[in-house]
């Protein structure tokens, strides 16, 4: 056995800095300094692992504690990484390195910044909607007790709560190409959830590529169209390359949050905008989201605002997407600009809009198996004119 953790770290100690920057990295520094620990005159491996693990940890996490893949299952990996290293550590009867505390400091709450009311992860950046068991085992190995997060620029992500609902928007580029081979274009999306229940959601996954899932459907659930946000003309905010790889799309994405005081009893206001199109189409888009206080009601706004010098033209399709989460059962109402989006609890929530025709299409929803399960989504469709359009909608509690 102590021969082949010595063949292993021998590998590793010439190979750890080729490897892929972020948690892949980590993990193969983390294996040089377990392996110091646990070989007979490992010391000078050891120093030598902990120098390139603390360089490692620099060039992974953002400074406000997120993994550069912007993925939270990679973030809940580089904690659970960084807590069983420190257990190591502990068996040895060593104190662990103080960069280690400082590092999960920050790192668990950008995690649980992504946690739904029912303890889970959201479905981002490939992610598959991680179990609420899996997040406490990983938060509670860490030992740190912190709130969560609420805004990370870097990061990328918002989260506004209010009573019993949960917000949560991706509000950054996708993560750059080299570090991840399963960023998305899902920039502006956004999940919503009502106590446990996930009634707006992404469909998640794209990193689990394999037998459940195959690699035609898992590059699919990369798109845009994969995520609760909009597609204009049928194409990706940023380009996703025949070869995997992200091309071109969102540089830039433009935040305003605040609070607001009115007779209802106040409000979050968010609005952001993304230059995907931009350079395409002409045209921005530009999102507001308002969450009321009272958690019932959240109201939206999408908008494409002609923007840069590219010749706009009329007819350009668009599509809002609500991909519903798994235990949402949506009908269609009399008008047909709302739907009722009744809740396995029993709950009953509608979704009314302006500006475009509503549809149900089938998705689906990567739980944190990993297997794909049939869902629903809402569908708001219609045609840009060149100057731009804005479509209203609401997602309010009725019953």
């Amino acid at each position: 056995m102590l021969n082949s953790i010595a063949r292993t770290a021998r590998h590793l100690d010439s190979t750890a800095h080729t490897v892929r920057p972020g948690v892949p990295q980590l993990v193969a520094w983390a294996g040089i300094v377990a392996a110091g620990l646990a070989l007979p005159g490992g010391e000078a491996r050891r120093s030598f692992g902990e120098a390139g693990l603390r360089k490692a940890l620099l060039s992974c996490f953002y400074a406000d504690g997120g993994t550069i893949s912007r993925a939270p299952a990679m973030q809940a990996e580089a904690i659970g990484l960084l807590a069983m290293l420190s257990r190591v550590y502990t068996m040895r009867q060593l104190d662990t390195p103080a960069w280690f505390g400082e590092t999960l400091s920050v790192a668990v709450p950008a995690l649980t910044a992504l946690t739904h009311g029912d303890g889970g992860l959201g479905s981002w950046q490939g992610s598959g909607a991680t179990s609420a068991e899996t997040v406490a085992a990983i938060v509670s190995a860490s030992g740190i007790r912190a709130r969560p997060l609420r805004q990370a620029r870097d990061w990328g992500y918002q989260r506004i709560t209010a009573a019993r609902a949960l917000l949560q928007v991706d509000a950054a580029p996708p993560p750059i190409a080299r570090v991840t081979d399963a960023g998305c274009a899902s920039t502006l999306a956004f999940e919503f959830s009502d106590g446990p229940h996930r009634i707006i959601v992404n469909c998640g996954g794209a990193s689990l590529a394999g037998a459940i899932i195959p690699a035609d459907l898992a590059f699919g659930l990369r798109t845009t169209a994969a995520h609760s946000t909009l597609t204009l003309a049928d194409q990706n905010s940023t380009a996703i390359l025949p070869d995997g790889t992200l091309g071109k799309g969102v540089t830039q994405v433009e935040i305003d949050r605040r609070e607001v005081t009115n007779d209802k009893g106040g409000a979050s206001r968010l609005e952001l905008s993304h230059d995907g199109y931009v350079k395409r189409h002409g045209f921005a888009h530009r999102r507001l989201l308002i969450l009321a206080n009272s958690g019932w009601e959240l109201r939206g706004e999408d908008m494409l605002v002609p923007q840069g010098r590219k010749r706009r033209h009329d007819g350009l399709a668009f599509a809002i997407r609500f991909h519903l989460g798994p235990d949402v059962e949506p009908s269609l109402t009399a008008d047909g600009q709302g739907a009722l989006l009744r809740l396995a609890g029993g709950a009953l929530w509608q979704l009314r809009c302006a500006g475009a025709s509503m549809r149900i299409e089938d998705s689906l929803w990567v739980d944190s198996n990993g297997r794909p399960n049939p869902t629903f989504q809402l569908e708001l469709s219609g045609t840009l004119p060149a100057g731009g359009a804005s479509i209203g909608w609401l997602l309010k509690h009725i019953g």
